[in-house]
């Protein structure tokens, strides 16, 4: 058997509309799952849904869009798929928000509530909306992208940085909970990809140039290298990894 075949499986991945989400739909359905592709707008859920089936075959994804900030719009994302697809293996929870770039000291109360509630609580709710079957099938795969901003400080993207360590736990206590039904919950921590999401980061030539001369591959990274990883987790190859945080990361953290 090929450690890697998801035929069978079906996947939503929030935040799938570009750059780490849509790499990674686009890698679990190229080994045979079926992908739900999730973002705000359901005109680029769409595109990305059309493009995966143009060259995956007709049926091997949809788009159903969801704001993560909205517990119904994530219920509405749960029920659809099942009302599609019938079942629920694999869950990304890829989606985040960091409205804000200084300071710790200078973040304001909504700011910080909405990095808290898009990165951590919407999580949990989707998680919690998904899981329950997953239980029922005893088999799943649930996969937060965290990032290695968990894993250190920050003085300019601080509160994003206090969110994903907190999904690192989330990943860890969930696991402890769902690890007895064979439900796995893991994170990846990418490094610095060149996304949309981070162009703060790797725009700035003096700041990219000092990241890459820090990291040991001298270059950031691509989101269809972050793909991989999750392909690994959610199949078979992953089958005895659960509580961990991979971190994907061209070796700048060691």
């Amino acid at each position: 058997m090929n450690l890697f075949n998801l035929e069978g499986q079906v996947a939503i991945i929030t935040g799938s509309s570009r750059g780490i989400g849509r790499a990674i739909a686009e890698r679990l359905a190229q080994h045979g799952a079926r992908v739900v592709i999730s973002s705000r707008k359901a005109a680029a859920c769409a595109e990305v849904a059309d493009a995966i089936n143009a060259r995956y075959g007709v049926g091997r994804a949809t788009a159903v869009p969801a704001n993560i900030s909205s517990k119904d719009d994530l219920s509405h994302l749960v029920s659809e798929t099942n009302r599609q697809f019938g079942r629920i293996d694999v869950l990304v929870c890829n989606a985040a928000s960091n409205p804000y770039y200084g300071p710790q000291a200078g973040i304001a109360d909504e700011q910080f509530r909405k990095i808290l509630d898009n990165n951590i609580v919407s999580n949990h709710w989707l998680i919690a909306l998904v899981a329950p079957q997953m239980v029922a099938q005893r088999s799943g795969s649930i996969i937060i992208v965290s990032s290695i901003g968990g894993l250190r400080g920050s003085p300019v993207i601080g509160a994003y940085c206090i969110s994903k360590a907190a999904d690192m736990q989330l990943a860890r206590n969930l696991a402890v909970e769902y690890g007895p039904h064979n439900v796995r919950v893991n994170c990846i921590a990418p490094g610095l990809i060149k996304t949309d999401f981070a162009r703060a980061l790797w725009e700035d030539p003096a700041a990219l140039t000092e990241r890459m001369a820090t990291t040991p591959l001298r270059r950031i990274g691509e989101p269809d290298e972050i793909a991989g990883a999750a392909v690994f987790l959610a199949s078979r190859a992953g089958s005895y990894v659960t509580g961990q945080s991979l971190v994907v990361d061209g070796g700048v953290t060691i």
